[in-house]
């Protein structure tokens, strides 16, 4: 897929690009204070690079990203992960609350967000706890649309998007439209994704895992068998804008309805409903000078059919509440102080319950403070408390009449500091501490789970997982040319991670022999010493500029180490090294860019893992962007993997039966009025 530099696109993007009064450049998700000039590593993602990134998942129109990798299981599920980290490590929001899902749970769950109608993604990475629980001990990413119109709207504008192509044949399309008074102002979006079986460059499974599965086994070839799905859904909004503030409400619904790749007979079916209020004052009197509120409920259901049965069904409903206060100056000090509240109660009823209905209760205070000691040089300090209360019920199931409740208290801290080398250099450090109390799943998890043909055991002893992460980077900005270079270090006490036992299960966990039909295997969540560390790379250089020709030269890369401090094993699913090299040319409306992504072999995996291989893929894209009468209009041509490489994501569970498209061609359209 090819990976449009986010630097580059928010240096060079201009919020008109972005219908309906969009957003500013400044990043929301990591600063409270709406600072520029960030301490943090952060990317935002918005505009053209949004659009010529987007595929049928959210993580993997993430991936490639610096620091950002994705699990997939297939093509129509993916959660990005950030410096090895997945699950409930990584904090996906929606308008900076939680919009409830199963997604953190397994892999072959998907994030009920469609790309098309996302207008702009922030993502945080290194530990982003202190603002947003110990559930983003690894990043946040923020997903941000104008579905509650923060800026005065006059008149009426809209977008549409239309795209087919690619490996499964995607057909896609989105439109919205927006309009207004001045005053009040209103949203109204609807998009679809309907996509054929994955195509595939040779067999599904790899040569490693062919081999393990004997001679006589039946292997699909060209194509990932029951990978097809389809998307669709919509949104409403509306708000009161002033000079000082607004208030608005939305609602937007989510269906879907996918492929296990691991289960031939597996469906999902899902359906998510979420309403949301948010309100902003500012320039108000008193000790605080702005109010930001937050909230959003969510409704969350999805279902596993197995030969036309529904076998288990998943839900997720619940709140989140958030409100930051904005302080005056005290002397030299800016900052924010802030509550956050949630409850949510998630329960897996039918054959496969692997879990108990539980009820997660999540009450914070936080805290970030930042002062600008000189004109060069700035630091940063926060806290936050959190009080998380795990409440499991067994509702009659055997294998959950042990579960109790578990109360836990975290605390996490972080210092930072940026200093301006020069007008053009600056270099930036983290340091932070971080708790995060276990996920329901990781303490309670008892049962099969055929879509991932996995028997999943957690631990209800477990502790905190706690770390001390650092970060340090080096910052160059100088008009077009723009790049970064940084190192990470994380340490953790007792983090908790699935392997693999090695052991073939029924469905009551007991052991049978391998070729067994519906063997499972089995997996538990186990707490050991970590520590993760890497080196990502972003840079763009104007190399020739002459006239209205432009040529531009990205490089993109980064690595990360993950390993076990006990018996230095290293945890499993890993992205290897990975380089980026792409060359951007522009003359007035045309585009080209040419992308070449290399991905060493991964070698470094536990014990019951398989090795991936080392891939190079290739990508071309053609635009052309034009007027009719008062509509903008963008048009363009992709191809991906045009090598027709056989790829295998190390980071994906599934790697080993579901490879990644092969070479595919892409058109699309949008127009913005």
């Amino acid at each position: 897929m090819l990976a449009f530099s986010a630097q580059a696109q928010q240096e060079n993007e201009t919020p008109d690009a972005l219908p309906g009064g969009a957003l500013a450049p400044v990043f929301v998700t990591a600063n409270p204070l709406g600072s520029t000039n960030l301490i943090a590593p952060a990317t935002a993602l918005y505009g053209d690079a949004l659009t010529f990134r987007q595929t049928n998942s959210l993580g993997e129109t993430l991936n490639g990203l610096p620091g950002v990798s994705t699990t997939t299981y297939g093509p129509m599920v993916g959660r990005p992960i950030i410096r090895g980290m997945d699950g409930d490590r990584i904090r996906i929001l929606q308008n900076g609350v939680a919009a409830w899902d199963a997604s953190s749970l397994s892999y072959d769950h998907a994030v009920p967000q469609e790309p098309l109608t996302i207008e702009r993604v922030e993502i945080v990475r290194g530990p982003a706890a202190l603002l947003y629980g110990g559930n983003a001990i690894g990043g946040v990413v923020n997903t941000i649309d104008n579905r509650i119109p923060r800026e005065p709207i006059k008149g009426v504008t809209g977008a549409v998007d239309a795209s087919y192509g690619g490996a499964n044949d995607a057909r896609a399309g989105a439109a919205l439209v927006e309009g207004g008074n001045g005053r009040f102002a209103f949203h109204v979006d609807a998009f679809d994704r309907d996509t054929s079986t994955q195509r595939i460059p040779g067999f599904a499974h790899s040569d490693r895992q062919r081999a393990l599965d004997g001679p006589d086994a039946n292997e699909a070839y060209g194509s990932i068998p029951n990978s097809d799905g389809r998307w669709h859904g919509g949104a409403v909004g509306g708000a009161y804008t002033w000079a000082d503030g607004y208030a608005g409400l939305s609602y937007n619904g989510y269906d879907g309805n996918y492929g296990s790749v691991a289960e031939d007979d597996v469906r999902l079916r899902m359906h998510q409903d979420h309403v949301a209020f948010a309100s902003e004052l500012r320039n108000l009197s008193g000790p605080f000078s702005q109010l930001k509120f937050d909230f959003g409920y969510t409704d969350y259901e999805h279902r596993e059919i197995d030969n036309g049965e529904t076998s288990t069904t998943f839900r997720n409903h619940g709140y989140e509440a958030r409100i930051e206060a904005r302080h005056r100056q005290i002397g030299p000090f800016e900052g924010a102080v802030g509550a956050q509240i949630s409850q949510n109660t998630f329960s897996a009823l039918g054959d496969e319950a692997l879990v108990p209905t539980t009820q997660t209760t999540n009450v914070a205070l936080f805290g970030l403070e930042e002062w600008n000691v000189t004109d060069a040089f700035k630091l940063s300090a926060g806290a936050r408390y959190e009080h998380v209360k795990q409440d499991p019920v067994a509702n009659g199931n055997d294998r959950f009449a042990s579960a109790t409740d578990r109360d836990f208290n975290a605390v996490s801290a972080s210092l930072g500091a940026l200093y301006k080398l020069s007008p053009v250099w600056s270099v930036a450090g983290n340091a932070a501490y971080t708790e995060r109390a276990p996920a329901l799943y990781e303490l309670y998890a008892n049962g099969p789970h055929d879509a991932t043909g996995q028997y999943l055991i957690g631990n209800p002893a477990a502790q905190k997982e706690k770390s001390v992460s650092t970060d340090l980077s080096l910052r160059f900005a100088s008009g077009p040319n723009k790049g970064s270079v940084g190192v990470f270090y994380s340490r953790f006490k007792n983090y908790l991670t699935e392997f693999n036992t090695g052991r073939l299960v029924n469905d009551d966990d007991e052991v049978v022999p391998p070729g067994t039909d519906g063997a499972l295997n089995e997996a538990v969540y186990r707490g050991v010493r970590a520590e993760f560390y890497g080196i990502e790379l972003d840079g763009r250089w104007r190399v020739f500029e002459k006239g209205a020709h432009q040529v531009d030269v990205e490089l993109v890369a980064d690595y990360t180490h993950a390993r076990d401090i006990d018996n230095g094993e290293a945890l499993p699913r890993i992205a290897p090294l990975r380089a980026t090299l792409a060359v951007d040319y522009g003359y007035g409306p045309f585009g080209a860019r040419a992308e070449m992504e290399h991905a060493w072999a991964q070698n470094r995996v536990p014990d019951n893992d398989l090795p991936t291989s080392s891939y190079t893929r290739l990508g071309l894209i053609l635009t052309y962007k034009f007027h009719v009468g008062t509509t903008n209009w963008l048009a363009y041509v992709r191809g991906d993997n045009l090598t027709n490489q056989e790829i295998r994501y190390a980071s994906s569970v599934v790697r080993d039966i579901a490879p990644e498209g092969g070479r595919s061609v892409m058109v699309g359209m949008r127009t913005t009025f």
